[in-house]
């Protein structure tokens, strides 16, 4: 408990700097008074129209894709499983991009449903290729399956792309990973489905928990295996696909902010629950300052900056003799 309420002070803390840092940055009493007064002229204009909805989007994508990645951890046991490497980004992305180069779709409340499509269909698809063979679906099979996935689909959409000059003129910052001028007016539509797929997550860490003992063992404590599988994978469709179609596909978040919460807390699913929660939008708002900040007035998408953290801890955990335990 005490390390969750110091992490809520930092995640605080991050939450004032990411609204006073940018290409002006904004004291931090300018900035307190601001929250206090919208007057609507100044600074206070650049915190209310510009700054605060970037930080509301920052903390809604890092909660929704730390969710994700947790319940998709725990459901298949596998310590190496987020949205990205499973995928589940790909597919959303995927599918994102055939609304806009197909059917000529430019607003986020045409394209959401379309990634949450997309990320729906993937995520099954990799748990029906991965559970292929007299294996089932082991940590390993998933894996490759959603890598694999993943890769072709793509290479698909970076054909699309290229062959067509509006659609990359449409993706070309979307595609990067960026939560770069994402007002009210995107962040709003795919709220409540963000909120739901947080409120199934909250319902299905107990039964996570009997599950992580293995199938046999949940079914015995009184656990509905399907059902709970169910409500997993509808929460990760709905937080990956409306996380992805706010800022485009974002990886690693899912992947590193699980594991930190298990250092803490073990493999307690209610609390790396919790602490997923703080530490997944801390993550994501300081990706996003160091973006701003490293070659100011310029910026780095948030995206390619979790790229360059993710990909060294991602080798790390592979090489590790013992991956935290799930």
């Amino acid at each position: 408990m005490l390390g969750l309420i110091i992490a809520t002070v930092v995640l605080v803390v991050l939450l004032l700097l990411s609204i006073a840092v940018g290409s002006k940055n904004i004291p931090l009493e300018v900035v307190l008074e601001s929250l206090r007064h919208n007057t609507g002229e100044g600074d206070n204009y650049v915190i209310w129209s510009l700054r605060i909805p970037r930080t509301a989007a920052g903390l809604a994508v890092g909660i929704s894709l730390g969710v994700a990645g947790a319940l998709i951890q725990a459901l298949t046991r596998n310590p190496l499983a987020d949205p990205g490497i499973l995928g589940v980004n790909a597919g959303a992305a995927f599918f994102v991009t055939i609304s806009i180069a197909v059917f000529g779709v430019t607003s986020i409340n045409g394209y959401v449903w379309w990634a949450f499509a997309g990320a729906l269909l993937v995520t099954v698809a990799v748990y029906l290729i991965g559970s292929a063979g007299r294996g089932g679906a082991g940590p390993v099979q998933l894996t490759l399956a959603g890598v694999a996935l993943a890769a072709v689909l793509g290479g698909i959409v970076t054909a699309m792309v290229l062959v067509d000059p509006l659609t990359f003129d449409r993706m070309r910052h979307w595609g990067a990973g960026s939560i770069v001028n994402r007002g009210w007016d995107i962040l709003l539509p795919v709220a409540p489905f963000l909120i739901v797929g947080v409120v199934l997550a909250a319902l299905g860490t107990s039964a996570l928990n009997s599950i992580a003992l293995g199938d046999d063992l949940a079914r015995s404590l009184g656990v509905n295996i399907v059902r709970t599988r169910v409500l997993v994978i509808i929460a990760v469709t709905l937080l990956a696909g409306g996380a992805t179609a706010i800022a485009g596909p974002i990886g690693f978040v899912g992947l590193m902010v699980p594991h930190v919460a298990r250092w803490f807390v073990g493999p307690d699913q209610r609390w790396i629950f919790a602490y997923t929660l703080v530490l997944a939008p801390a993550l994501m708002l300081t990706a996003d300052l160091v973006g701003r900040t490293i070659i100011a007035p310029g910026e780095f998408p948030v995206g390619i900056v979790m790229a360059f953290v993710g990909a060294p801890v991602l080798i790390y955990l592979v090489r590790r003799k013992k991956v935290s335990g799930l």
